[in-house]
């Protein structure tokens, strides 16, 4: 390995002060009860309201506003309602997560890596899936409805 490229031995790395057991790094671990579920919900919102600023998950969540309730009316039982706004709701949360995995990428530099393009392309196709299994299930609900 090159020099340039090699890492320096453990002792001549600077030495990190280590947080006491009275500080925590993040306080949520400290939390209990609704406090912890409290706090927990308004990071929820936060990555709710920061996936609104993606393009994908808009027009996910708008097209969920029409489906959402189409589901009640197009199915027959609690099971069909469920697997039909299911499916919509599942495609938003792949969409998030997807978008998670992108923002974590890009956190780390803009630099084009093999494996930084493995881990987005993944995530695409992990929201592929699921609009896939979601258009299986309206496709054969309305078939159903309407067809047989």
């Amino acid at each position: 390995m090159p020099q340039h490229l090699a890492s320096p031995p453990i002792s001549q790395l600077p030495a990190q002060p280590l947080a006491s057991p009275d500080s925590p790094v993040n306080p949520q671990k400290d939390r209990k009860g609704l406090n912890r579920v409290w706090h927990a919900l308004g990071y929820s919102v936060a990555g709710l309201r920061a996936g609104w600023h993606e393009t994908a998950f808009r027009q996910e969540a708008v097209a969920s506003v029409v489906l959402i309730p189409a589901a009640f009316w197009l199915s027959r039982s609690w099971v069909e309602a469920a697997l039909l706004a299911g499916s919509v709701i599942l495609v938003m949360i792949v969409e998030l997560l997807n978008t998670g995995i992108e923002t974590a990428i890009d956190r780390i530099g803009p630099e084009w890596h093999d494996l930084s393009k493995r881990a987005k392309d993944m995530g695409s196709a992990a929201v592929l899936l699921s609009l896939l299994i979601c258009a299986g299930i309206w496709a054969m609900a309305l078939f159903h409805r309407f067809l047989a």
